[in-house]
């Protein structure tokens, strides 16, 4: 029999496959983490770009912003098919984090794009 640990009664494999699950869950949030952050770098880009090139004014800005989304998405788009096709998850594990990664930098430029448009 398999001597327990201290820790809730578990039995030392199962604190092993608790830690390694824990650490796993910690790459998968950086990994999204960084991939959000992407979004915004490239949102970023997008609005750098847009003012660069369209001058001063709202409505260059705004343009960016629509260049940002269908890049935006087929980036995340890339990232659910690198999940899927190379990390091994399936399609409905990996769609809700495609569903976040996606939104939370189309949120912030839709919120921008809003206040752009009632300047």
């Amino acid at each position: 029999m398999a001597a327990r640990s201290r820790r809730r009664g578990r039995t030392a494999i199962e604190h092993i496959v608790v830690e390694r699950i824990a650490i796993e869950t910690r790459g998968i949030r950086m990994h999204t983490v960084l991939v959000i952050l992407g979004g915004f770098v490239l949102l970023a880009v997008c609005l750098l770009a847009g003012r660069g090139f369209g001058g001063a004014g709202a409505a260059p800005l705004i343009l960016a912003i629509k260049a940002f989304l269908p890049l935006w998405l087929l980036g995340a788009g890339i990232n659910l098919y690198i999940g899927v096709a190379r990390a091994g998850y399936t399609v409905a594990e990996e769609l809700p984090i495609f569903l976040g990664v996606y939104a939370v930098p189309a949120a912030v430029a839709a919120l921008l794009w809003w206040r752009l448009a009632k300047s």
